[in-house]
């Protein structure tokens, strides 16, 4: 299967002409499975944000999950929940993969330049693996949200 053609700066540049990219929920897409991932992407792209991750919170929705970029390790040292990992590189091919990492444990891939930190379950569900290409895009907007700024104008 051919990598996609756009690069991690390219969708960098794409989010920033929205009104506040660091807040932008992304959606994440398994090419190689058709198969969605998360639709409610955050991004930790700040020192503070990549150091925090998921601490303080107790779980993930289905559909939710972090992306930490740069990032090639991680702990789940304080964490109340169990969590999936994928390990991409820069061209968003999976370079590894952990299911339900309990807390208190460290997972680390060398070779990758970020992690995709989801529910428990998620790799298995949407079968997952490495070698698969992702794709990463805006999410749209929850219909409710199209739905109100509809009746405001």
């Amino acid at each position: 299967m051919k990598s996609p053609s756009w690069s991690l700066p390219d969708l960098w540049n794409r989010l920033a002409g929205q009104r506040d990219a660091a807040d932008t929920r992304l959606r994440v897409l398994n090419v190689t499975r058709q198969t969605v991932l998360a639709h409610a992407l955050e991004v930790a792209d700040s020192g503070s944000k990549r150091n925090k991750g998921l601490l303080g919170r107790t779980g993930l929705s289905a559909g939710e999950g972090l992306w930490i970029v740069p990032c090639e390790s991680v702990h789940t040292f304080g964490m109340q929940f169990s969590i999936d990992l994928v390990y991409l590189n820069r061209e968003l091919r999976i370079k590894k993969t952990r299911s339900d990492v309990p807390p208190w444990r460290i997972s680390a891939c060398l070779s990758a330049h970020s992690i995709l930190e989801l529910p428990a379950g998620t790799i298995r569900e949407t079968q997952t693996s490495p070698g698969d290409i992702l794709e990463i895009t805006a999410a749209s907007p929850p219909l409710d949200t199209v739905h109100d700024n509809a009746s405001d104008s």
